[in-house]
């Protein structure tokens, strides 16, 4: 890792389009390591993922001193279509314009959406073989449907995530393990989980690739252990931080650009700890004191997103260890969890960084951003760039007095920012359209339920964000959440 922090990358496969099964078993000590699984055969070896664009994979590559094997090049130009290429062959005049602008800024348009949290908990509790008979039921219950373009994309769909499921069999088999079974004890649960993890992140290289909420569901396993005498609390421990090693070496191979305007080499592996159950229980877990320990044992890091949800009817001791571990390494994020439980029900996880989502039974949308600076400059100007003299935004005339009317501005600020959200949820829904077609998260999807909410916080947030403005309310208002917000305020 300190010789990554010095090059920037420390090395790429630029042949192998990395899949779950691409790349054989690696480890970092294999004599010592208690949980195994990187996403390449060797620490820190960076792959690259050409069905979310080639473009990106090349200049990527590229910008760290790397070529992309000609043959995966002539592949993924001339026989295999991708995401970023179907992007592109829908985009309205319009939508490339606001791109290019910078009017609407970081679309997910050339690498993985993200923010799809699979229910890796599912790997553990029913084992492989459990997950692709219900899959294979699920297909089944849709023989007597008309073919019509739900029920042909859901079975395909369906069919994608059991050959998913069949290549995490064979990825665990590579490691010596078989997954096909319930996890029997706290070392198979950690592993089999992360396997399910693992699996994700190797196929797809998303703006947030969340854990989700596992540290209480694993305490299960844990206590039984612990009760039985099988584990001490020191190997427990252990589990956890090389548990926690594993998520703090994902790795994907993105632009400088991209790091630029995410700040880093971000992953956002956000696990969300502790809370309170609907019926007034915690859900607080020695496994919740052990996954903030592993900041104190391995150091602070960045990733995982460690983020607990807090509720004032926490135990006592656990809010003093929260606030002793974030007074020493500024290293927990927190969330209302008695805000958000409201809506969302008691087994919710943190998305990236802000939203929630139901677990499994729902999956949201990576979005964009738009910036309401330039939005109030083409109010004024007649939308065009001032740089290039593009005509961006409909033509209308500028306001050319020499002093400006707030109540002309306004109105013309009202009608810029209607088409502006438009063009900015048209945008998005082309790009989340080509990713399921060209870039499907096979694994994820395999761990929902079968009938999920396809839900987009982006179009609520979008359009609150304008409400805001256009209501004259405080501009910090524009971070609200949209998904914690009640029907009746959305």
């Amino acid at each position: 890792m300190k010789q990554e922090r010095e090059k920037g990358v420390l090395d790429v496969d630029t042949k192998v389009p990395t899949s779950i099964v691409a790349h054989a078993a690696g480890y970092i000590d294999r004599d010592l390591e208690k949980i195994v699984g990187l996403q390449t055969d060797r620490p820190l070896i960076r792959a690259i993922m050409p069905f979310g664009g080639i473009r990106v994979v090349k200049t990527g590559l590229e910008a760290y001193g790397y070529q992309l094997d000609p043959q995966t090049q002539e592949i993924f130009t001339k026989y295999r279509k991708t995401h970023n290429d179907g992007v592109f062959d829908v985009y309205t005049r319009s939508m490339r314009l606001a791109r290019r602008s910078g009017i609407i800024t970081g679309l997910p348009d050339a690498y993985g959406r993200g923010r799809i949290i699979g229910d890796y908990r599912r790997v553990a509790l029913y084992g492989v073989d459990r997950l692709i008979d219900d899959k294979k039921q699920q297909q089944e219950s849709l023989e007597l449907e008309a073919m019509e373009e739900g029920t042909i994309r859901l079975r395909e769909e369906l069919s994608e995530q059991i050959r998913a499921l069949l290549e995490l069999k064979e990825m665990a088999a590579n490691y010596g393990f078989d997954i096909c079974k319930p996890a029997a004890n706290a070392r198979e649960a950690v592993q089999w989980l992360y396997f399910g993890y693992l699996g994700a992140v190797k196929e797809q290289n998303g703006a947030a690739m969340s854990l989700g909420r596992v540290s209480t569901f694993l305490d299960i396993y844990f206590d039984r252990d612990l009760q039985s005498g099988a584990s001490s609390e020191l190997e427990l421990q252990e589990l956890i931080d090389h548990f926690v090693m594993k998520l703090r070496m994902v790795r994907f191979l993105r632009t400088p650009d991209y790091n630029q305007l995410f700040s880093g080499d971000p992953t956002w592996v956000t696990e969300a700890i502790g809370g309170m159950s609907n019926d007034g229980r915690t859900l607080v877990t020695p496994n919740s004191f052990r996954f903030l320990h592993t900041l104190s044992n391995l150091d602070t890091a960045p990733e995982p997103n460690l983020t607990v949800l807090w509720s004032e009817n926490l135990p006592e001791s656990f809010k003093e260890f929260c606030a002793k571990i974030s007074s020493d390494t500024s290293s927990i994020q927190y969330e209302n969890d008695d805000f958000i439980r409201h809506g969302y029900g008691d087994d919710y996880a943190i998305v990236r960084c802000v939203s929630a989502m139901r677990i499994g039974k729902q999956m949201q949308f990576f979005g964009a951003r738009v910036n309401l600076a330039k939005t109030l400059l083409y109010a004024i100007n007649g939308g065009i760039n001032e740089k290039s003299g593009d005509q961006i935004a409909p033509q209308f005339p500028p306001i050319t007095s020499e002093y400006l009317d707030y109540d002309e501005v306004k109105a013309r600020f009202h009608d810029i920012m209607a088409w502006l959200a438009k063009t900015y949820i048209n945008t998005l829904n082309v790009i989340h359209y080509m990713h399921d077609k060209y870039c499907y998260e096979r694994l994820e999807m395999a761990l929902h339920d079968a009938r999920f909410r396809r839900r987009s916080p982006v179009r609520e947030l979008a359009m609150i964000s304008f409400l805001l403005v256009l209501r004259k309310w405080p501009i910090a208002l524009l971070t609200i959440s949209a998904p914690g917000l009640t029907p009746a305020t959305r």
